[in-house]
């Protein structure tokens, strides 16, 4: 070799690290550039296409291309799929408003402000893009109902065909944006939802084991943790829903995605168990525990915890394996005292627990894996009073927009009314954030009657052809849309893109008038500003209330658990309280999703406990402490399971079920110490 080719082998290998940072610095502007393109293409696809198929309103596909176009490919397919039902929904509503009402103006626009207000509420009451789906059948009839009515609201007699000709618009740029996305993008959301829910299990079974070992964190920081943890299972069925747009496996196992997000919660729950009671015993004793406890994990599930996110990645069934075995270790072991037992119980669920999570891992590394098919269970709705209030705000504002619309006689007053209801229907969802984000794209609307103004009247009327027009609108929707992946404000950028080709109203024959440009920008801006002012003067219901109403729900549940009066599988129940845990405000205290996690913690020990009562003849011993925690009384409930626990100690260790017994007993330890940590939250009084 050369002393020329060594010197520039060692001169390319110490370039190599800053090409490498280079190349990351560059990787997220070029995804956002490149989603730019992606959301152009889309928009000038569906333009083209209604201008070939001479479409009546052909602003309206681009502006569905446009609004249909995320940044991730499984959010696109499964916003573009809802938004079709969304759309068909909307259509037919308004065809049978104006059957209903053919002559009645009163009535009609009553009912356009009916439905918009039941489409708010489905949409409160809906998760991810169903609840987007909800939101668009609300919102596509009064676009239809823009076009239908006269300058003082009266319905003509083309409802149909306008019905047919708007929903065929929107689908057209639906399907455009879809395949657009689906040629320029293969989707990452199956690896992403694999990495997350593997960083998820790495972190839960490395803080099981350190625990055990005594190497755990203080009980400030691991209470701090596992609320982390909480946050980021609850946040896996946004992923969860992206995922299932781009892999018909994830859609179709969807029920064992669900099952796994609920493993998770079990495994966070019995390690913050186990957590909670070494820290409430003793310092000598709590050595003599984790010694006993430790034994009982195999040395190569030790070895795997510390790179668990990478095995459970490359081969999750043998991490399955291997917390099988360690679970049925700990279960078999010798157990000298209560203590004993709930550490080796509950360390024992938590690994279980994993191992059902792994399973749905293992469902995205190999997808021939069989279908365990499970009875689906409904959970109950977690609140109605928000999605009530966003109805009743919806119905008032609407009607109040209608009103002035009819008073006025503005011939751009329903176009007011349809993006009042865009606004209520859309943002009611995020209760916490809704004005903020109508006054954002209040400001995006602003920007865009300036852009559309500027395209308008100086740039489209020196164009000749389409080639031109597509030109002039990815001069905005390339950057426009480059910016909305960014997070700190993409609702003033999501506005530019899903308003600037309404406002720039493209069509086979275009027409420059400023008086309808002016008009349409304003119907804009009263829509928007309708709704905000919506939102000030009905305000959401303050995260903590609607917090406590979930906690006090969870409560009221649990003694009906324990009154009997409930009869529910712990399956049945942890999913419950999952459900609340996902409708759980994001601003809510850890303290607050701690008691959540001690319901469900009371009430599998309740379902644990009851057969094991019946079995041994103790039932009025049981039920005289559970009636103490429906009665709120703690303290005389703790009391009352020492006792329990007492007769179950007594019984002769020949007696069959010795297994059986020591595990209750770890339950009533748990239950006692559960009350007595959050005796505030039990001892609250019924709403």
């Amino acid at each position: 070799m050369t002393r020329g080719s060594s010197l520039l082998i060692d001169w390319t290998a110490g370039r190599l690290p800053e090409a490498r940072r280079l190349a990351d610095r560059l990787r997220a502007p070029g995804s956002a550039l490149l989603f730019g393109l992606r959301l152009w293409a889309a928009v000038c696809l569906a333009l083209y296409l209604s201008f070939w198929l001479q479409l009546e309103n052909p602003s309206w596909a681009g502006a569905s291309a446009a609004i249909a176009s995320q940044p991730h490919l499984g959010a696109a397919l499964r916003k573009g799929w809802f938004r079709l039902i969304g759309t068909v929904i909307g259509a037919v509503a308004i065809v049978v408003l104006a059957a209903l009402f053919p002559q009645q103006r009163v009535g009609f626009l009553l009912g356009l402000a009916l439905w918009s207000a039941g489409c708010a509420f489905m949409s409160t009451l809906l998760r991810n893009f169903a609840s987007y789906s909800a939101a668009l059948a609300g919102y596509t009839a009064a676009i239809i109902a823009s076009d239908l009515l006269g300058a003082t609201g009266g319905a003509n007699g083309e409802v149909f065909m306008l019905a047919v000709s708007r929903a065929s618009e929107i689908c057209v740029g639906i399907v455009c944006s879809g395949l657009v996305m689906a040629m320029t993008d293969f989707g990452d959301a199956p690896r992403r939802l694999a990495k997350e829910m593997a960083a998820l299990v790495t972190e839960i079974l490395a803080q099981l084991v350190a625990t055990l070992q005594g190497r755990g964190e203080g009980p400030v920081e691991s209470r701090r943790i596992g609320f982390g943890l909480a946050q980021r299972i609850g946040a896996l069925d946004a992923v969860l829903d992206e995922a299932s747009g781009e892999s018909y496996e994830v859609r179709y196992r969807l029920r064992e995605f669900q099952m796994a997000s609920i493993g998770l919660i079990r495994a966070l729950s019995a390690w913050r168990r186990v957590a909670v009671h070494l820290d409430l015993l003793p310092s000598e004793q709590i050595r003599h525990q984790i010694g006993q406890i430790a034994v009982g994990l195999s040395s190569e599930l030790t070895a795997q915890s510390s790179t668990a996110a990478t095995t459970a990645q490359a081969d999750p069934a043998h991490l399955r394996r291997s917390c099988a075995a360690a679970a049925r270790a700990l279960i078999a072991m010798p157990c000298s005292t209560p203590s004993v037992v709930l550490v080796a119980n509950e360390a024992a669920r938590s690994l279980l627990a994993l191992r059902r999570a792994l399973g749905g891992l293992l469902v995205l590394v190999d997808p021939a894996q069989p279908v365990r098919e499970r009875r689906r269970t409904r959970p109950p709705v977690p609140d109605y009073a928000p999605s009530l209030l966003n109805a009743v705000r919806a119905f008032v504002a609407i009607a109040a927009v209608e009103l002035f619309w009819v008073v006025t006689a503005w011939p751009n007053g329903a176009f007011a009314v349809a993006f009042a209801a865009i606004a209520l229907t859309l943002f009611s969802a995020r209760p916490d954030q809704a004005y903020a984000i109508t006054m954002l794209f209040m400001v995006g609307a602003a920007v865009t009657t300036v852009l559309a103004a500027i395209a308008n009247f100086a740039l489209l009327p020196q164009m000749t052809s389409f080639a031109g027009l597509c030109l002039v609108i990815g001069l905005v929707l390339v950057p426009a849309g480059a910016l909305m992946t960014q997070p700190r404000v993409p609702p003033v950028f999501i506005a530019l893109t899903a308003t600037f080709i309404p406002l720039l109203g493209p069509a086979n024959q275009m027409t420059y008038n400023t008086l309808s440009f002016y008009n349409l920008s304003l119907a804009t801006f009263v829509g928007l500003g309708a709704a905000a002012l919506a939102f000030r003067m009905l305000p959401p219901l303050p995260a903590d209330f609607r917090v406590r109403r979930l906690l006090r729900r969870t409560l009221r549940e649990m003694r009906q658990l324990a009154s009997n009066r409930l009869q529910l599988t712990s399956e049945a129940w942890e999913e419950r309280i999952y459900n609340y845990l996902q409708a759980f405000p994001a601003q809510a205290e850890p303290a607050a999703r701690s008691d959540l996690l001690s319901a469900l913690v009371v009430g599998n020990a309740v379902i644990r406990l009851r057969p094991v009562a019946g079995r041994f003849d103790l039932d009025p011993e049981l039920s005289v402490a559970l009636d103490a925690i429906v009665r709120r009384d703690t303290a005389t409930a703790i009391a009352r399971l020492a006792d329990f626990d007492a007769k179950l100690a007594a019984v002769a260790r020949t007696t069959p079920g010795l297994r059986v017994r020591e595990r209750a007993r770890g339950s009533i330890l748990v239950l006692s110490e559960t009350l007595a940590q959050h005796k505030t939250y039990f001892e609250t009084s019924p709403p």
